[in-house]
């Protein structure tokens, strides 16, 4: 039996977007199991709490055993190799995510040579939406709820 694919779809996820919803399904199409990481960052004044998002997260992929949600700490390339991935998966939405991104790439790679990171296009009808637009969109006590699945508009409050 051959060894599976497994991939990490590490961010904050505050909130996951349906963007971020669309890069799984996708990554779906190449990896067995996609884990989705939601980084703890102390720094960081989040909008939900980390286990708020791994529900909602849970939520969203209870149909696809595929898809898990875990939380981590420190670096994805570290979280990765305790998980067995073989795989990075980066979602771009424009050139200034890929300026951004690949320098990321290279460091990781330099870091964990067993590891690639692969990069995915957003939708272009998806490309605009980020979620720092979502959270200015729910402080402001405007409709968020065709920007991130079902189950964060649930949990989201301005």
């Amino acid at each position: 039996m051959s060894t599976p694919r497994i991939a990490i779809f590490p961010g904050s996820f505050d909130p996951f977007t349906v963007g971020h919803e669309q890069i799984v399904h996708q990554s779906l199409e190449l990896f067995d199991k996609v884990i989705i990481a939601v980084g703890q960052s102390l720094s960081k004044t989040s909008l939900m709490s980390v286990e708020d998002r791994l529900q909602a997260l849970r939520k969203t992929f209870a149909s696809d055993s595929r898809v898990e949600a875990q939380s981590f700490r420190g670096l994805a390339i570290n979280f990765a190799r305790q998980n067995k991935a073989r795989f990075l998966i980066r979602g771009l939405r424009s050139s200034s995510d890929f300026d951004y991104e690949l320098p990321m790439a290279h460091t990781n790679r330099a870091l964990a040579p067993e590891l690639t990171t692969v990069f995915f296009p957003t939708a272009a009808d998806r490309s605009f939406i980020s979620s720092t637009l979502v959270r200015e969109i729910v402080k402001n006590g405007g409709d968020f709820r065709a920007f991130v699945p079902a189950a964060f508009a649930a949990l989201l409050r301005p």
